[in-house]
């Protein structure tokens, strides 16, 4: 009998532990605005190749216009170390591709970062590894967490294991699921997890960043896995903006049936891939090169600005909460 309650209690234990981590919510960094109330980032996606493909020249001007806006903070949309991540927590691609490349001072502020497809190629548990904030503190990576900046929620997701290919026809390529499998069991508790944290959430803006696009005129298009499961939660729960990598240019489009837009900030190296897919949705901006994504917000207005390789202003767009107004 004492042997069957030390069993049943071992059970007991192991299903609370199970259904602990299976409800467990997104983890919660929090982020203070400036003294005036506003907060000022910049946002940068698919980037990571030791300095080749105009990575350098990006991140000169990201210096520049980080030292002009004040910058709070960087986020980085994914695919941070190509071609196939990282192989560890020594790999010297972390510093030739972070460290040794955003050099100047106003970049030195925190860069909350997601997960792409080609990151996870690699070691993904290296890249999660607080191992790397030893070495470059700036380098805040996880596979969805919750950013509070008093007046902004920024709700990262790591949308890679929602895209069926990469788990049914992977090619020639490896995706290290650690911690992922099973996908759909992963997938709902995500979404799960998602849609509770918005609906919690009372931050004047709702901001969403994912690696993937959900709309997108560039070579990747759409995707569909995130129109199909994505998509709703954050309709469902008015967020504001949509933020993402991916397709490797700079993008800015908005759904026609609700105030939500759609901005792509993947141009932080290798771009020009010379393709145009048309849009359901109205396409605002599209440039097919590289660059980066200024993004200024107060308690009532936002002005997002897309800049090239050399720092020039290319596409501004702004709104207002009080009148409920984009121009």
């Amino acid at each position: 009998m004492a042997r069957f309650s030390s069993v049943f209690l071992l059970i007991l234990s192991l299903t609370s532990l199970l259904l602990c981590i299976s409800l467990a919510d997104l983890t919660r960094l929090e982020h203070s605005v400036k003294n005036d109330g506003s907060l000022s980032i910049l946002v940068i996606g698919d980037w990571g190749r030791k300095g080749n493909y105009n990575q350098s020249l990006v991140a000169e001007q990201m210096g520049k216009v980080g030292e002009e806006l004040d910058i709070d903070f960087v986020i980085s949309t994914g695919d941070n170390f190509y071609d196939n991540g990282l192989t560890g927590v020594d790999d010297k691609a972390f510093e030739q591709s972070f460290t040794d490349i955003y050099t100047a001072e106003s970049l030195q502020k925190p860069w909350y970062t997601v997960l792409g497809n080609h990151d996870y190629r690699g070691d993904v548990i290296a890249q999660l590894s607080p191992v790397l904030q030893k070495l470059d503190s700036r380098f805040i990576c996880m596979r969805s967490f919750i950013v509070n900046a008093e007046i902004v929620d920024f709700f990262f997701v790591d949308t890679t294991p929602f895209v069926t290919k990469y788990w049914k026809t992977p090619e020639d390529h490896h995706y290290d699921w650690r911690d992922v499998a099973p996908r759909g069991t992963y997938m709902s508790n995500l979404l799960k997890d998602l849609d509770n944290a918005l609906k919690e959430s009372s931050a004047k803006w709702k901001i969403v960043v994912g690696h993937h696009t959900i709309r997108s005129v560039s070579i990747h298009g759409d995707t569909a896995e995130l129109l199909q499961y994505l998509l709703p939660v954050i309709k469902e729960n008015d967020v504001d903006f949509y933020v993402n990598g991916h397709d490797h240019c700079l993008e800015h489009i908005s759904s026609t049936g609700s105030s939500l837009q759609y901005f792509t900030s993947g141009g932080g190296s290798k771009a020009w891939r010379g393709s145009y897919i048309p849009s359901p949705d109205k396409l605002q901006f599209f440039y097919d090169g590289q660059g980066f994504m200024s993004l200024k917000l107060t308690e009532s207005d936002a002005i997002i600005v897309f800049y090239d390789v050399t720092g020039s202003p290319l596409h501004k767009w702004s709104m207002s909460k009080t009148m409920n107004l984009a121009m």
